[in-house]
């Protein structure tokens, strides 16, 4: 019984063990379960509370984010800097432009000359008409839309101006103005805004194929494109490819820097999807287009299409070909990598990648493929923005802030309109450019020149060169170089005569034998002629177109210092230039060029003093106008004195000191004035035509002499220019009291009266006495009232 109770207590025992290990399991399992439980509840409690904070931080960073999107898209998302435009060109029936003339302006405003113009910026031309599509433009006064035309001339000018669009003739066609550049305002980038509807539409979509096909799908960020472009990267073993949309680009751009950093990504793309939601894609596109960086020009960054198709091409972006654009299109990638000036081949190969693409997603056909890939990159010769008029620019903004003041220095994005004529300017640059090297060699290398040239009518500047170097931004010499003006003063002594007809006239008897006349502190000057030579006695208008010094003198004394510094001053010149000594009569004192263009603008506009400007208007962003110019013309000396004077001016182109231009322009009746300084240290001529007053000096920084006088150094530099710039002749109006006396002429010595002789005057004769005299006395009866 022992035996067998014992195994059952044994087997007992070891059944009663078991739950004991299982139990103590179970134990271990529910602390270790509770202990994960107890963790996992902590790290619970930590990560909600951590999230819970991180979305705080998203939404703060989120808000404060958006508050800075917001705040840069609906305020003004760029610096847009102050872009000036040339004079408006209008053109009216009866106007007396010629073909020749228009065909000028369009070239350089870079219109494009073709067989038959079926885009804006183009014209054709025959032997008495011209037909242009003019390009839209936003004017002072409000946007014009293109204008297709054909403009008929006759002998005498514009006969008739044919709408091509509507039957029927228009009354006048302004041509759109050249851009001629921007004034900074303390930035180092430039750019041209267009709104997103001005960029044309193949170009858009040559960027959305090129840089971002799913622009219009995605929410500012694409997943794919990123994943897509690892993948390529990996396989390549460098960055071939990225994957940032355009959105992403933008929010780099405008907010971001160009650290390659993870943070910086973050941002990017938390920018990108915020932008995204708040803005339309268009509107996202537009700041795209406008911001998207393209190349340096002088130093400043080139930004948007708009201004690189005027950088590198010199025209609109709406009037570019498909390749251009497709070479714009492709510089995005790697605007210097790329550069079309350096790295043409290169430039070459990316435009041509571009325009494929544009072909396998059927943009373009396999025909316009072809036609635009064999095309050369045609980009400008010396790309730049446009052609720098650094002189004028200096007087622009001297302008603006007298006449704009606060507004010029706070506003962005102003329209300044110039009065600056393209074709004026570009021939002066070139005269000057050509002429002063080739006169140098007798100068010196060291001869400058500056020239301004002004309406003669409304006083607007024209034309301005500061230097050789026309299109450095140094010393302007038109603005600054006051220089004695020699001989230019003359006109002033014999105008101060002229104005009193009682006593003097044209054909008044001046001595020329030699003077002396002695200083305040004993100092004897004793004025020559140029040739040394002394005739005795001449008339009044020889001596002036002849510019001879002693009978100048002579005269200059009859009068009085005092009488012709209230001349000077009459015309434009401020007294406290002059010192009142008797060497001012033949300019003593000194002048810039800009005063020169003052004071003769004066005498041959009848006498009328239209004050020198180059501002017309001046518009804000919106349109509305700032600043805008009102012709203010007032009569300064007599119609008569002034218009004689002139007219001497003219005799002096036929057989003076200008004869140099008779030959060639003889049938333009210029009028002129030499000018030559002591030691000929300055040589100056002031040429003037029915259009313009251009006053011309050349001389040394260092005041030495040039060994040029005014007829063999300025003056060919105006002849240089008028080669290029056909004249305008120069018809002055006839004024009252003014009538054609006949005299006898000898070849040296005074005149005498004879009515019926073949050489004539003019005389100012107000009370009549010469012309009835002439009717009724016999010949040589007046012969002493021209003689003192």
């Amino acid at each position: 019984m022992t035996d067998k109770k014992t195994p059952a207590k044994k087997a007992s025992t070891k059944k009663k063990a078991a739950p004991r290990k299982t139990t103590k399991r179970k134990t271990t399992r529910k602390k270790s379960a509770a202990a994960k439980r107890s963790w996992l509840k902590v790290c619970w409690s930590i990560g909600w509370k951590l999230g819970i904070a991180g979305l705080a931080v998203l939404v703060f960073v989120g808000v404060y984010l958006d508050s800075v999107v917001k705040q840069k898209f609906e305020g003004q998302l760029f610096s847009l800097p102050t872009v000036v435009y040339a004079r408006i060109l209008t053109i009216t029936p009866g106007a007396s432009t010629t073909l020749t003339q228009l065909s000028n302006e369009l070239d350089v405003l870079n219109y494009r000359k073709v067989r038959q113009p079926r885009y804006p910026g183009e014209y054709s031309s025959s032997s008495n008409k011209l037909e242009v599509i003019r390009r839209p433009f936003e004017f002072s006064d409000g946007p014009e839309p293109s204008r297709h035309v054909m403009i008929h001339f006759d002998s005498s000018g514009v006969n008739r101006i044919q709408s091509l669009e509507q039957s029927g003739n228009l009354g006048y066609l302004r041509i759109d103005p050249k851009m001629l550049g921007m004034l900074e305002k303390n930035t180092n980038e430039q750019r041209l805004f267009l709104k997103r509807e001005q960029f044309p539409e193949v170009m858009v979509d040559a960027l959305l194929v090129t840089e971002d096909r799913n622009f219009y799908q995605h929410d500012g960020v694409s997943p794919l494109a990123i994943a897509r472009a690892m993948v390529v990267n990996l396989k390549a073993g460098r960055t071939v490819q990225g994957g940032s949309t355009l959105t992403q680009q933008l929010t780099k751009n405008l907010f971001l820097s160009s650290d390659r950093t993870l943070w910086r990504k973050i941002r990017e793309a938390y920018i990108a999807i915020i932008i995204d939601h708040r803005y339309s894609k268009d509107r996202i596109l537009e700041g795209y287009l406008n911001e998207v960086y393209l190349g340096q020009s002088g130093g400043e960054a080139i930004h948007g299409f708009a201004l690189a198709s005027r950088l590198y091409f010199g025209q609109p972006i709406d009037e570019l070909r498909i390749d251009q654009m497709a070479l714009l299109v492709g510089m995005v990638k790697g605007p210097s990598y790329y550069n079309p000036i350096r790295q043409p081949e290169r430039a070459k190969a990316r435009r041509d990648l571009v325009l494929r693409m544009m072909m396998q997603q059927d943009i373009l056909t396999a025909e316009q493929y072809e036609q635009a890939a064999s095309r050369p990159l045609d980009i400008q010769d010396n790309p730049r923005i446009a052609s720098r008029q650094p002189a004028y620019f200096q007087q622009v903004n001297i302008e603006l802030r007298e006449k704009v003041g606060k507004a010029f220095r706070s506003e962005i994005g102003l329209r300044v309109f110039t009065s600056l004529d393209p074709v004026s300017q570009q021939e002066l640059e070139r005269a000057i450019a050509k002429k002063v090297p080739e006169l140098a060699k007798r100068a010196g290398d060291s001869l400058e020149g500056a020239a301004v040239s002004v309406d003669r009518h409304s006083g607007e500047i024209r034309a301005m060169v500061g230097g050789k170097r026309t299109g450095y931004d140094g010393f302007n010499r038109a603005l600054n170089a006051s220089r004695q003006i020699g001989s230019l003063a003359k006109p002033a002594v014999y105008l101060t005569a002229l104005e009193q007809p009682d006593t003097y006239n044209l054909a008044t008897t001046l001595q020329d034998k030699p003077i002396s006349l002695k200083g305040s502190e004993g100092s004897v000057w004793s004025p020559r002629n140029y040739d040394r030579e002394f005739r005795g006695e001449v008339p009044l208008y020889e001596a002036l177109s002849k510019s001879y010094n002693v009978p100048t003198v002579y005269l200059g004394m009859q009068l009085g210092v005092p009488a012709v510094m209230d001349t000077i001053e009459k015309l434009g010149v401020d007294r406290s230039e002059i010192r009142p000594v008797p060497s001012m009569f033949l300019g003593s004192f000194t002048l810039t060029p800009f005063q020169v263009a003052q004071m003769y603008q004066t005498l041959t506009n009848s006498g009328k003093i239209a004050p020198l400007s180059a501002l017309r208007s001046v518009l804000d962003q919106d349109g509305n106008v700032l600043y805008e110019s009102i012709p203010r013309v007032q009569q300064r000396v007599s119609e008569q004195a002034a218009w004689l004077t002139t007219y001497a001016m003219k005799v002096a182109v036929v057989e003076g000191t200008g004869r140099y231009l008779h030959g060639k322009y003889s049938w333009a009746a210029l009028a002129g004035k030499t000018g030559t300084s002591n030691d000929t240290r300055d040589s100056w001529f002031v040429g003037v035509d029915g259009r313009e007053v251009t006053a011309i000096w050349l001389g040394r920084d260092d005041n030495q002499p040039t060994k040029l006088t005014g007829s063999s150094g300025a003056l060919r530099v105006y002849d240089e220019y008028l080669h290029h710039r056909i004249p305008e002749r120069l018809a002055l109006p006839w004024p009252r009291e003014i009538s054609t006396i006949g005299f006898s002429k000898t070849k040296m010595g005074p005149l005498d009266l004879d009515c019926d002789n073949e050489f004539k005057l003019p005389m100012w004769d107000p009370k009549g006495v010469i012309k009835q005299t002439c009717e009724n006395k016999p010949a040589g009866w007046l012969k002493k009232i021209f003689t003192w």
